[in-house]
């Protein structure tokens, strides 16, 4: 039976709270770890470059939502260099593969800090594995918790700031000493907030219309909160008695909250900037699978990076994702030498990004986003040629990342594309909900069966419904699982596997005479785009089965069936069967 496939628009569903969220788990966790490392760069002085910091993230912040406007299709370095310059596109993308290879990394290791564990280094290691592992089976499954994270970690951060009013009068602050040169290294050291704007870009193919609107409103809230909060908390820091330059890297904002608060609510800081920063290591993961992904999509990166597991998830991304931050921690497990590795990937990566559109004549653009978007490029440029020149640990790190990335694009380029040869009869013809409605006329049906495996008992149920109604077509839905991650591929088409079980179902209904019509739908809420479906095509009943999967999957799985029961309106029967 040949395969009639298509690529189609992901829906723009994704509201400017939902970005806000995704866009805080990795700028809102910055300073966890920023305070800490500005420390123990430059002592006392550390105000000063935490305030000119502070700058420089709501310049590229207003970067960004500029570039958010000019690409509403997807705004990413990738997306934005490749049409000018198909190398340095693959340059940017390795760039921020190595940036969120170490976001994974510090961020895990910096949550065991802040809770104080024996072994951080390991249980670091072990926390990534683990979130491979959740990943694998599905990650959307997580977005509504980690949201809850970041709003409980920004009101805590908030009422930190509040504890902290009372000892300001005894702050000491000092201006920078020594060189100008030395001054830009100690700036250079902490320019680690940046790389969730990278991340709202690549999402703009997904955002609600006008895009432009949404963008603002996702980045603007965390920009001010990062930005402002950051430096407030930073001055309160230099009033704690007995800080040495050289030390205290490590959980800050807990050092904070028990000088100021007291042990309790430095507990409270410790377990939601804690989990905030699990959060960030599963978002830097998810990213990591997904920049793979869209190479080996463009035929960048061998065709085995876009093959799924059985739920739906890219099983070589998604390992090599995992153990690269392993293999990090493990080389690297100290703060200050990650920060050093971070920066020179993401700042890489985002100054690619301003100078390509800064210079790309072909944009609309007014006189003050050009000089602001070339400055900013020119400042995030001399920072990464001033990390590459003094640290040689992170130009090597992103020499590997960047070379190993086209070594293997290389190699795939010699492999031959093979080329799928369809039959003329018996055509599968994939349909999106929209694609079906406009057929309901022609087959009318009054039957959906949501599949996620081949199940007979479905399929016997679905003939057994349609023949007592006189019925001979049966709607068939099928919701490819979209991992809940912010680079995501604003055009898809359907998995392998959908396709093995719409044409397997399909071949058995009719040879009991029943006409199927696959209806194929992709998102992080199989329940409610099952239900919206059904509601979209006027069905009286939806058909369900029951898995003999293991434990962990159907407690994963049940959450489909929990939300499809409260999203069905009262008038559509829910059945399930075993």
């Amino acid at each position: 039976m040949a395969l009639m496939l298509k690529r189609v628009n992901r829906p723009r569903d994704l509201k400017w709270y939902q970005a806000g969220a995704l866009l805080y788990g990795d700028w809102g966790t910055s300073k966890a770890y920023v305070l800490g490392i500005a420390f123990a760069l430059s002592g006392h002085a550390s105000w000063f470059f935490l305030g000119l910091m502070s700058l420089l993230t709501a310049a590229v912040g207003v970067c960004y939502v500029i570039i958010c406007r000019l690409f509403p299709d997807g705004g990413g370095v990738y997306s934005a260099a490749k049409s000018r310059s198909r190398v340095l596109a693959m340059v940017g993308a390795f760039l921020l593969v190595a940036g969120y290879t170490v976001t994974a990394a510090i961020s895990a290791i910096e949550a065991f800090h802040y809770l104080r564990v024996p072994d951080p280094e390991l249980w670091a290691v072990i926390s990534i594995v683990i979130i491979g592992l959740i990943n694998w089976i599905g990650p959307g499954k997580v977005g509504s918790f980690a949201a809850l994270i970041a709003i409980a970690a920004s009101l805590s951060a908030f009422v930190l700031f509040f504890y902290t009013v009372p000892g300001l009068p005894q702050v000491e602050l000092t201006m920078p000493k020594g060189s100008l040169l030395e001054n830009w290294s100690s700036f250079v050291g902490i320019v680690l907030a940046l790389s969730g704007v990278e991340a709202v870009a690549n999402m703009t193919g997904i955002m609600q219309n006008p895009v432009e609107k949404t963008a603002k409103k996702a980045i603007f809230p965390v920009l001010l909160e990062v930005s402002i909060l950051t430096f407030l908390l930073g001055i309160a820091m230099n009033a704690i008695p007995g800080l040495e330059i050289g030390n205290h890297a490590e959980a800050m904002m807990r050092t904070i909250a028990e000088h100021y608060a007291g042990p309790l609510y430095g507990q409270v800081i410790a377990v939601t900037f804690g989990l905030l920063l699990l959060s960030a290591a599963n978002t830097a993961i998810g990213a990591l699978v997904n920049i793979q992904f869209s190479l080996a999509k463009d035929r960048e990166l061998p065709s085995v990076f876009t093959q799924l597991n059985r739920f739906g998830m890219p099983w070589l991304p998604l390992a090599i994702g995992t153990l690269i931050p392993v293999i990090v921690l493990v080389v690297e497990p100290n703060v200050l030498g990650l920060a050093e590795l971070y920066a020179v990937g993401v700042v890489g990566a985002i100054g690619l990004n301003l100078a390509f559109c800064a210079t790309n004549s072909r944009l609309s653009m007014k006189p003050w986003e050009k000089i602001l978007l070339r400055g900013s490029a020119l400042i995030m440029l001399l920072v990464e040629l001033t990390i590459c020149m003094q640290k040689p640990k992170a130009l090597l790190f992103a020499v590997a990342i960047v070379g190993g990335g086209f070594l293997i694009s290389s190699l795939s380029k010699r492999v031959p594309v093979k080329t799928p040869v369809e039959e003329a009869e018996g055509m599968l013809n994939v349909l999106t909900v929209e694609e079906a409605g406009e057929l309901a006329s022609l087959y009318p049906a009054s039957t959906m069966v949501a599949l996620k495996y081949m199940n007979m008992n479905l399929i016997e149920e679905a003939v057994m419904r349609a023949t007592a109604k006189g019925e001979n077509t049966v709607y068939l839905s099928y919701v490819d699982d979209a991992p809940a991650s912010s680079v995501l591929l604003d055009e898809v088409e359907p998995s392998p596997e959908s396709i093995h079980v719409f044409s397997t179902a399909q071949a058995e209904l009719e040879k009991n005479g029943i006409t199927a019509i696959p209806v194929w739908q992709i998102g992080a809420d199989p329940g409610r785009l099952i239900a919206d479906a059904a509601k979209a095509l006027s069905v009286k009943t939806v058909v369900i089965g029951t898995t003999k999967k293991s434990a962990l999957v159907n407690m994963i799985r049940g959450e489909v069936f929990r939300a499809l029961a409260r999203k069905l309106p009262a008038e559509i029967r829910l059945v399930v069967t075993g």
